[in-house]
């Protein structure tokens, strides 16, 4: 199977949704336990739309997800919202400030970091990855691929192989341990894509080689220097990398994946305990919603990466059509205004950080996707965007604000 991420598919129809305008509410499923309130506050004076959102999370659990963690901000002003519940058994409130499996969004912290040691002088982004990783590529790559083509997913190197197609297949080895190594090697062997700098696809092979080219500069684990370089200078407290335990450590909501049963009938698999080792600094790391905030408000701001490399984040590879990945980042318009994401999906979990390069208005949602694989975007987080991103004209005399103390933390 192709370890790829559905990351582009997923953009691409939140761009669609974008587009198209608000759906109607999904029914509720027959089987699903009674919702939680959604909780929530916002400024008054906020441009943000507030009744928008909690529409927009209203009725969870339902047949689409379990759960709904939502901040919105930026100086528009701020939200904080939560519906769903920590499990199905319990049908207790869900945990707002939850720790979840963030999927992608990995690779914000992966193209940092990497950014990092170019201001340090210790990555050139024009160099081959040979230079670092003599070896790596072997014989059929004839032709360079740069750290630069790496981050802005234009090196041609094709995708590494998984544990099957199926989520049963998939499933069955939760527990089992697929190294980095490993992916690599069965990437490599397949020989290029297409040329590099030519074309841009977007893969998780690109980011598990960015991780291996940290380890090797620095001598130190990818976890460890991503923490150094990334986490801790934007006060990401509760985010850490798992490795191959497969637990989520503290207080998590479960994650569930909507199977049908031989006989028609829905199972939901409770999938929250899952060996994601494969997915390494492409897309392993464990996080909150005021953690993914932070980083967006910390990494935008300056304040991680300096301005010189920072840039890289803000530029999509010229020449290339369709092209619309940056370093770690993805391009997209909507109403006028240009946004800068990050998605990210593992199952039972969907994740997405937005924000405009002013931080005028940020976006960190997790969903607890009953499909989080699927190639369709989920219905909630689909009203949760849609939500978030409307602007709501300001009472006539009013301003503003850039912020107000949510409820959830």
């Amino acid at each position: 199977m192709r370890v790829r991420s559905r990351t582009t598919a997923l953009t691409a129809a939140l761009v669609l949704a974008l587009t198209a305008g608000p759906l109607a509410l999904p029914a509720l499923a027959a089987s699903a336990p009674a919702a939680s309130a959604p909780a929530a506050s916002a400024h008054p004076a906020s441009t943000v739309d507030a009744d928008a959102l909690r529409a927009a999370i209203a009725g969870l659990p339902d047949a689409d997800a379990t759960v709904a963690l939502v901040r919105v901000g930026g100086t528009d002003g701020t939200w904080r919202g939560s519906a769903g519940v920590h499990d199905l058994a319990s049908d207790r409130a869900a945990d707002p400030d939850a720790r979840f499996r963030a999927g992608s969004t990995t690779k914000v912290v992966t193209a940092a970091a990497v950014l990092r040691l170019a201001a340090e002088g210790r990555v050139d982004l024009n160099a081959s990855i040979e230079r670092y990783l003599p070896g790596l590529l072997g014989p059929k790559f004839r032709e360079p691929v740069t750290v630069r083509q790496l981050l802005n997913h234009t090196s041609g190197i094709q995708a590494g192989d998984g544990w099957g197609d199926s989520f049963e297949d998939q499933y069955a080895h939760r527990f089992d341990t697929l190294t980095s190594a490993q992916v690599v090697k069965s990437a490599v062997a397949k020989g290029p894509e297409f040329r590099p700098g030519k074309k841009q696809d977007y893969l998780n092979i690109n980011y598990t080689i960015l991780g291996m080219l940290i380890e090797k500069v620095t001598g130190r684990s990818y976890a460890s220097e991503a923490t150094r370089l990334v986490l801790r200078p934007a006060g990401m407290r509760d985010t850490y990398f798992p490795g191959t335990d497969p637990r989520i450590r503290g207080p998590h909501n479960h994650g569930y994946q909507k199977v049908t049963r031989a006989d028609g009938t829905t199972e939901f698999v409770d999938v929250t305990e899952w060996n994601q080792a494969d997915r390494w600094a492409a897309g392993d790391m464990i996080s909150t919603t005021a953690d993914l905030e932070r980083l967006v408000h910390a990494l935008f701001g300056g304040r991680i990466v300096p301005g010189p490399q920072l840039r890289e984040m803000f530029t999509v590879p010229a020449g290339i059509e369709g092209a619309t990945h940056s370093a770690g980042l993805q391009r997209f318009t909507y109403e006028g205004r240009e946004y800068w994401m990050k998605s990210g999906g593992r199952y039972g979990y969907n994740t997405v950080i937005a924000a405009t390069a002013n931080l005028s208005r940020t976006l960190v949602y997790s969903v607890g996707s009953t499909d989080a694989k699927g190639e369709e975007m989920n219905p909630v987080a689909q009203r949760i965007a849609l939500a978030a991103l409307k602007q709501r004209q300001p009472e006539p005399g009013s301003k503003a604000s850039a912020g107000s103390a949510g409820s959830t933390g």
